[in-house]
């Protein structure tokens, strides 16, 4: 992802002096990576939708708080990444079912996605789940883990970046990654264990 903190900066200026079409600018910049971090956290689009409009409004509500240093992409997947937090942990609460939870990694939801004719059903399937079981296990990951490999392996930004949103250093960034992944690979050699022993034996 490419970021132009001069850009943002002189974006978020002109909102401090009251020139509130200068967060319209932001908003058509920064909507479709902030949705698709935050839909990929909470897995439901409508939910996702709800977050990064909040997110919105928050940097509205504080603009005059900034610093006019401030790395705004950083301050604002800071503040969605609590917000989704937040909102999980709510909804781990009052749980409900997702109708629209994706089935691929791109911005497709369940609804709308229809399998290729180039594609065998069982293949179709077996992929199906295995996006399933990977999406459930990052699910699983504690915040700071799911946070650290969502913003690193699907919105592709640097170990630097990525600490400047979690306010930590590159190398804790890079310990985190490495926990990630060690989980996630214990977690997912399990579930396919599990799938091979179910299978028949002929």
């Amino acid at each position: 992802m490419n970021f132009d903190p001069a850009s943002d900066s002189a974006c978020l200026q002109a909102l401090q002096h009251g020139q509130d079409a200068a967060l319209n600018q932001l908003i058509a910049r920064w909507q479709r990576p902030l949705f698709t971090f935050a839909w990929r956290y909470v897995q439901n689009q409508t939910d996702a939708h709800d977050l990064v409009a909040e997110a919105f409004v928050r940097l509205h509500q504080q603009r005059n708080r900034l610093r006019p240093d401030t790395r705004l992409s950083a301050w604002l997947f800071a503040t969605l990444s609590n917000l989704c937090h937040n909102h999980y942990r709510w909804r781990r609460r009052h749980p409900t079912v997702s109708l629209d939870a994706p089935i691929d990694d791109d911005e497709t939801p369940a609804h709308a996605a229809v399998p290729s004719d180039a594609s065998p059903p069982n293949a179709t399937l077996e992929q199906a789940e295995t996006r399933a079981a990977v999406r459930a296990a990052i699910g699983r990951l504690p915040h700071d883990l799911r946070m650290t490999i969502l913003l690193h392996h699907y919105e592709r930004l640097s170990y630097r970046e990525i600490g400047a949103i979690a306010g930590c250093s590159e190398r804790g960034v890079e310990t985190r990654l490495y926990r990630a992944r060690q989980r996630l690979r214990e977690e997912l050699a399990g579930i396919l264990r599990e799938a091979v022993e179910s299978q028949p034996r002929p």
